[in-house]
């Protein structure tokens, strides 16, 4: 039994009769010719006409592609070509073509990350551009119904055709990514996605649920209010390898892939136990403490309350995160990190009221490259490898513990069933 921890696997040392179950993505069938596919539906999407009617129809001269961020793992090789391809036949020139990078509140890619997830004849021929939630110029849309303010990236109205692009899997406030979050959090303002992030607390802002989500209802009336003209987007399995593409209307091919989300990625289990050994995937969702904890997330929903979460999670950049840093290293107690969310909400400081939720109920044992007194200002306990990890869980619980494996903790999302 191994896990990926950054790029690299850790062996885990443990009993078959310590195992409840592994809990993985349910297996679906691999798209053998997706480029193909992807071709079909730009030719016949959902809920809309032929990507180069659109084209035609709205005399474009520009476009704008969302694309997503290093953290989120997209097939862009299979996306891009196709799409670019599509776009040039309609009579799009390259140098009428530009890319946005979708960091929401994330750091900025390095060129070497751009070419990487790129490829390096893409990236030399048109133009990237990272979107930064406090320097780029943003357009003001007006007040959503909560009375957020609407501030995205200008480029938005400075192009004729908005294409989103981007992967679906649970998300842990928001229901599912993909979508519309690659317009909000994706390309706005730090106000408005702090404004957005901060109905986390609600309890209907949860992984895998949209239906009274006003996160999700929010990034939704965001997006419409943009006015998105195309949307593709992807399901990959566990091993980043295509089982379905969507493409066309925004809401409606999301909503689609979404379906097709919740078949692969979420997981029922008859019950919690007192132990889950979980892994976010290795890198990159595991490169920081900001990313990994979408990991945590998804393992406390199998743990029970006093239960033990180990989380392998290298974690190479630190903490990550500038605000959640700081949050971290300032706070004296888990009261302090709940107390100080509640007085006032900041981008950030959120996901150290993630861990702190969390850490109220149960103990994290920490196995990353940070130093332990980093680890314990996260309310985690450190421990040095695998094996200490699994003595502590048998002092704790006893040698016949019974412990759920999650081998993709961001992604993959255990429920208990409802008899």
């Amino acid at each position: 039994m191994q896990l990926k921890y950054g790029k690299k696997n850790i062996q885990i040392p443990i009993n078959d009769n310590n195992i409840l179950k592994l809990l993985h993505a349910k297996q679906q069938t691999i798209l053998s010719h997706p480029v193909d596919r992807l071709k079909a539906l730009l030719q016949n999407p959902t809920n809309s006409s032929s990507l180069n009617e659109l084209i035609t129809k709205k005399q474009v001269q520009n476009v704008l592609i969302i694309v997503n961020d290093i953290t989120r793992p997209t097939p862009y090789d299979v996306i891009l070509p196709p799409l670019l391809e599509s776009l040039h036949l309609a009579g799009i020139q390259k140098e009428n073509i530009r890319f946005v990078i979708a960091t929401g509140s994330h750091r900025g890619n390095t060129l070497q990350e751009i070419r990487n997830v790129f490829g390096k004849v893409i990236t030399s021929e048109y133009s990237f551009i990272n979107h930064d939630d406090r320097k780029s110029p943003l357009k003001d849309f007006g007040c959503l119904k909560s009375g957020n303010q609407l501030l995205v990236n200008s480029l938005v109205v400075e192009a004729d055709f908005v294409i989103t692009t981007g992967v679906i899997v649970p998300h842990y406030f928001a229901g599912f990514s993909g979508g519309r979050k690659s317009i909000l959090p994706g390309i706005c303002g730090r106000q408005t996605i702090e404004a957005n992030h901060s109905h986390m607390a609600h309890p209907d802002a949860r992984a895998g649920n949209l239906k009274g989500n006003p996160v999700h209802e929010e990034m939704q009336e965001a997006a419409g209010k943009v006015g998105v003209d195309f949307n593709i987007n992807v399901i990959t399995d566990e091993h980043h390898q295509i089982i379905e593409i969507v493409a066309g209307e925004l809401s409606s091919s999301w909503q689609q892939g979404v379906e097709m989300c919740k078949k692969t990625y979420l997981c029922p289990i008859p019950h919690k136990a007192d132990i889950v050994i979980a892994s976010p995937g290795g890198y990159p969702k595991d490169i920081n403490v900001y990313q990994a904890q979408k990991a945590l997330d998804n393992a406390y929903q199998a743990v029970n309350p006093g239960g033990t979460i180990i989380l392998l999670a290298e974690c190479p950049e630190g903490y990550g995160q500038s605000t959640f840093a700081k949050w971290i290293e300032e706070a004296t107690s888990i009261v302090d990190v709940e107390k100080r969310f509640q007085a006032k909400f900041v981008l950030g400081g959120h996901k150290a009221y993630s861990i702190a939720r969390v850490t109220k109920e149960v103990e994290v044992l920490f196995i990353s490259s940070l130093p332990h007194e980093q680890v314990r200002k996260l309310f985690f306990t450190p421990v040095r490898d695998i094996n200490q990890a699994l003595e502590y869980v048998k002092r704790k619980h006893g040698e016949d513990f019974k412990a759920y494996i999650l081998p993709l903790g961001n992604t993959v999302l255990p429920q208990v069933e409802i008899n």
